[in-house]
């Protein structure tokens, strides 16, 4: 069974430090895994899958259901 994608060394890059910030690894130790100079290099990574972003709008919204918004009327 062939696979549908070239598989490089560079996907498995991408994708190692993917899922190593999609785990919570902190930006500037990706940085340094990867051996970047630049953290703009490494910000490159920081994409968000559709899991991540679902998961990160559920916790916004848990948040913001904390607070209300109102208006008090002098008399």
């Amino acid at each position: 069974m062939r696979a549908k994608k070239k598989i490089t060394p560079h996907c498995l890059r991408h994708s190692y430090a993917t899922h190593l910030i999609e785990a919570g690894v902190d930006l500037l130790a990706v940085q340094q895994i990867l051996g970047h100079h630049s953290i703009l290099t490494t910000s490159r990574y920081t994409h968000l899958s559709s899991q991540v972003a679902e998961h990160c709008g559920v916790r916004i919204n848990a948040l913001m259901d904390r607070f209300t918004v109102g208006c008090k009327v002098r008399p």
